[in-house]
């Protein structure tokens, strides 16, 4: 068992790695932190402490004064190596630093110099260090004008803005939980490497990147149509674009019913990718579901009966409450790292038709069991 601390622990990418070491409770124990520990030595201190491996991830990215970022950055972690020192501790520290390095900016000079300082501190006192060097990281729920211009695209996009492109470059990117995977993988590692270069698992122009996300919205924001996504990091791309949807004003949807002498007809789903389609009955008052998943999507469509469709977003108490009805055929979709579940809230049998973009895989399932 390894007790893991994650300073920034909710942040952008400290949120997904607490969520993702979470999964693996026989391996990893989570040792939680709050930002006011760096204002107070004594909880910093017991943190530190309950530490074998300490991840920094807390930082300053933007701010009207990079005077002020840089101070802030650096502070932190003088701050951390001040509680290492008191402890006399020597848990295997990771900390997270930029390609922006070696770019002329007072951002990329703050993150070399706390990477060099705990560096220095490690070699000091026989201990571990790994520098990790990032590139653009990516993914669901990342702050809009702040974290990277993928979430400002897709904040924009689901928000009726319309994104700008300043400088259409070639980006190097990593996907949120690849970036967590080869943490934790490092972690497992246990070396000391005061300069660990994570590759990018992509590589993209920034308008290749918009225009990928303005078909997204087209198809998908606007007509509830999957599409054709030919690679991983265009799954990852449409994953991060839906988790900016909001769900409460969008959902449920209602089908388009033709309807003649024969009965009636309804498209479920019109999508660019095959995946698995399936359908359950559900008596009154049965629920079914209380599960997550981290990179699947879903839809659930109700036929007949009553249904109370729940969301809830890993991290928060907000359950949002969908209700459909089989009068008028509607539909929910799942967005990831959201535990959902669908209960029989009506007198009549249920059916509830489901629609996923991956085939059940009992060695690879994806899917979380927590309680709404």
């Amino acid at each position: 068992m390894i007790n893991v601390g994650i300073t920034g622990q909710n942040g952008f990418v400290g949120s997904h790695l607490y969520n993702t070491l979470g999964l693996f409770p026989e391996d990893f124990k989570r040792v939680d932190f709050n930002k006011s520990f760096f204002e107070d030595p004594a909880k910093l201190d017991d943190f530190v402490q309950s530490c074998d491996v300490i991840v920094h991830l807390a930082a300053l990215n933007r701010h009207e004064s990079e005077q002020f970022i840089y101070e802030t950055n650096v502070g932190l972690v003088d701050k951390l190596i001040q509680s290492l020192e008191r402890t006399d501790s020597r848990p295997h520290v990771f900390i997270s630093s930029s390609t922006q390095e070696e770019r002329d900016n007072l951002y990329g000079r703050s993150k070399k110099l706390g990477r060099e300082k705990l560096v220095a501190w490690a070699e000091e006192n026989n201990a571990k260090v790994t520098g990790l060097l990032i590139p653009n990281v990516f993914g669901s729920f990342g702050k809009p004008f702040y974290n990277s211009f993928i979430a400002t695209f897709c904040y924009q996009l689901t928000h009726g803005e319309i994104p700008n492109i300043s400088n259409d470059g070639t980006v190097n990117l990593i996907y949120v939980q690849e970036l967590v995977d080869d943490i934790i993988a490092q972690i497992k590692q246990s070396e000391h490497q005061p300069i660990y270069v994570v590759e990018p698992t992509a590589k993209s122009k920034v308008s290749e990147v918009l225009n990928l996300l303005t078909d997204y919205k087209a198809l998908y924001f606007e007509k509830g149509e999957v599409p054709v996504l030919t690679n991983q990091f265009e799954l990852n791309l449409f994953n991060t674009y839906r988790s900016y949807m909001d769900h409460q004003a969008i959902y449920p949807r209602k089908f388009q019913l033709h309807t003649d002498f024969r009965g009636t007809f309804v498209e479920i789903i019109r999508m660019g990718i095959g995946g698995q389609s399936s359908y359950s009955t559900t008596v009154p008052g049965i629920t079914r579901g209380n599960h997550y998943h981290t990179r699947k999507i879903e839809r659930f469509a109700v036929i007949q009966g009553k249904a109370l469709i729940q969301l809830r977003k890993m991290d928060t108490d907000e359950v949002l409450n969908f209700f459909l009805d089989g009068q008028e055929p509607s539909y929910v979709d799942m967005p990831i790292w959201y535990t959902h579940n669908i209960k029989n809230i009506g007198d009549e049998e249920l059916i509830t038709i489901f629609w996923i973009n991956e085939p059940y895989d009992p060695a690879d399932p994806d899917t979380y069991f927590l309680e709404v």
